[in-house]
């Protein structure tokens, strides 16, 4: 059962894990250092629980806990409770979901692992930014989409706000990052995935036109500005496009993601 301990001590060591949650570049590094991330949120909490990760601490303000009086319980880890004044000049933030938890990470697996049992993958090149992420594996969980790959540049999908946006997809999709992103084009192929590449490349075939997809497919897609790199639209299988209407070449990576994986999910 956790350990529930009041504290009004702002400076308290014990707060460490919570401080500053504005500073990207800072909670990063601090996460990466200490093997954890940040679950906000009685849902976001409770699917970390659910998904069987291991709380290293909790933060929540009085009314929280009886709502999650249940993860609380099967939990050794202390729990902080502050009003919620305090926690917010603890985070830098309103937390108006009122309860985070320190949990820690989970151990990676390789894109082996990952591939091994997938049938529909999305692969991520270059995707910087967290809401996009984030919002991508909540596509996947949301339409049937059972892997995620990552290339080595992608933002961290445990961040806060990754997992934020995802509801905690990221906890219920499984996922890697592929260390030799050059050679994955080929990993995927040994594995039988046709690659479906999203491009708005001249030779591209409209996404409306592809009626049968194969049984293992992989959608790829790439940064938010430049889109996917040159090997990856050489090395891709099909090179597809969504279709726009007069004056408009593109939508925002996450939203294209999700119309191609509605295509693409099979039947």
């Amino acid at each position: 059962m956790a350990r529930i301990e009041h504290v009004e001590d702002l400076d308290d060591p014990r707060l460490g894990d919570y401080l500053d949650l504005r500073d990207v570049q800072m909670r990063l590094a601090h996460e990466s250092e200490h093997g954890i991330y940040l679950a906000e949120g009685e849902k976001v909490v409770r699917r970390a629980h659910e998904a069987g990760h291991e709380a290293a601490s909790f933060l929540m303000a009085p009314r929280w806990l009886d709502g999650l009086a249940n993860v609380l319980d099967a939990s050794d880890a202390p729990c902080f409770v502050m009003d919620e004044k305090r926690i917010e000049q603890v985070t830098g933030f309103h937390v108006h979901r009122g309860a985070l938890a320190a949990i820690r990470r989970p151990a990676p697996v390789s894109p082996e692992v990952v591939l091994a049992d997938a049938r529909r993958v999305v692969v991520l090149e270059d995707l910087v930014d967290h809401t996009n992420v984030g919002a991508v594996f909540r596509v996947a969980a949301a339409l049937g989409f059972d892997a995620v790959l990552l290339s080595p540049r992608c933002a961290d999908p445990f961040y806060r706000r990754a997992v934020k946006v995802a509801m905690g997809a990221v906890f219920s999709v499984p996922h890697a990052r592929a260390d030799d992103w050059y050679a994955t084009p080929a990993l995927l192929a040994e594995h039988g995935f046709t690659t479906y590449a999203m491009t708005l490349a001249d030779d591209a075939v409209s996404l409306e036109d592809v009626h049968e997809v194969p049984d293992r497919l992989a959608l790829v897609v790439g940064s938010e500005g430049p889109g996917l790199t040159a090997h990856w639209q050489r090395s891709s299988d099909v090179r597809v496009t969504i279709p726009m209407a007069a004056g408009i070449d593109s939508l925002n990576v996450a939203t294209s993601v999700a119309v191609a994986c509605w295509h693409l999910r099979g039947r």
